[in-house]
């Protein structure tokens, strides 16, 4: 039964799809991946418009596979994923918003707006930025709250404990009130806007690894701690591995947390020489031009046509 309802969902969607390229009329069409963009691809290649594949990760899941099988192009991060796809792939780098370009220009300017808006000073004091996505992660949260009495003596921490845990903080928190480093700890739900002076500002980052440090923490030359996401199947244990074999992280697994957070991320914040190397490792790998990239390799296909 279940198969029934997908199959008939998928021909639901790629009637749909039909309709709205009937309407739409595109030159190209951009996806990237997942099952979402199935009735969509399908009704391009019904339709003869052209379709350009994006995978920001270091593997192809299933739907990648499938999906390239009906585009006429597949882009790329890096040229080492390029070989999933033959004479399909280019590599064009990984597109970052405007507003993260913008950000790590100037990391002082970044620095005064994290001062203004977040209230967080002390430009002597290194800046460690921990998140988990948008619902955080909670293995992430309980480690660096268990790290925080240990580590604040050393910096500040920016911790994006997501909204999902948001309400944890006050069950779980560290109590930092009795040695006066309650003032070195911002915890905040969610970052938006914000996010962008957060990546250009800190000296350190703790995170998961999703897609998205392959690009932004290259463009900031951020040195940082990596946690993949440990299930079955994930794509964030080869994106670790690619930032990790740069020079410019260290991958502590899931189930390393408790015990392992607190000394890695202190022989960091207590070594400058070796934080600042791992930036300029990882920010060899940055490709600021990626979005372009890609708008030219839309721009051929439309001229090319179906």
């Amino acid at each position: 039964m279940t198969a029934i309802r997908s199959l008939a969902r998928n021909l639901k969607g790629i009637l749909q799809s039909l309709q709205i390229l009937e309407e739409f009329d595109p030159q190209v069409c951009l996806a990237t991946g997942g099952y979402v963009c199935a009735p969509v691809s399908m009704a391009c290649q019904m339709r003869g418009v052209p379709l350009l594949i994006y995978l920001p990760d270091m593997t192809p899941g299933l739907a990648v596979r499938w999906l390239s099988r009906l585009a006429q192009r597949v882009a790329v991060s890096f040229p080492e994923v390029a070989g999933f796809f033959g004479r399909k792939a280019v590599d064009t780098g990984y597109p970052v918003r405007a507003e993260v370009m913008s950000a790590v220009r100037d990391r002082d300017a970044a620095r005064e707006i994290l001062a203004r808006k977040l209230e967080i000073e002390r430009p002597d004091a290194p800046l460690l930025l921990v998140f988990g996505g948008s619902q955080g992660a909670r293995s992430i949260n309980r480690a660096i709250w268990k790290a925080a009495p240990a580590l604040l003596p050393f910096c500040q921490i920016l911790h994006v404990i997501g909204t999902r845990d948001w309400p944890l903080l006050k069950l779980e928190g560290p109590d930092l009130s009795a040695n006066g480093l309650v003032s070195r700890y911002h915890p905040v739900a969610y970052l938006h806007e914000e996010m962008p002076w957060a990546l250009a500002g800190a000296d350190l980052v703790v995170a998961r690894a999703g897609a998205s440090v392959l690009a932004e923490f290259p463009l900031a030359r951020l040195p940082s701690v990596l946690v993949p996401l440990p299930i079955a199947g994930s794509h964030q244990m080869p994106n670790a591995q690619k930032l990790a074999q740069s020079g410019g992280a260290i991958i502590v697994e899931d189930r390393e947390l408790a015990e392992g957070l607190e000394p890695t991320v202190a022989g960091l914040l207590a070594d400058e020489r070796r934080r600042l190397a791992m930036g300029a490792a990882v920010g060899a790998l940055a490709r600021p031009q990626a979005a372009d990239n890609i708008v030219r390799e839309l721009q051929w296909l439309a001229a090319r046509g179906g």
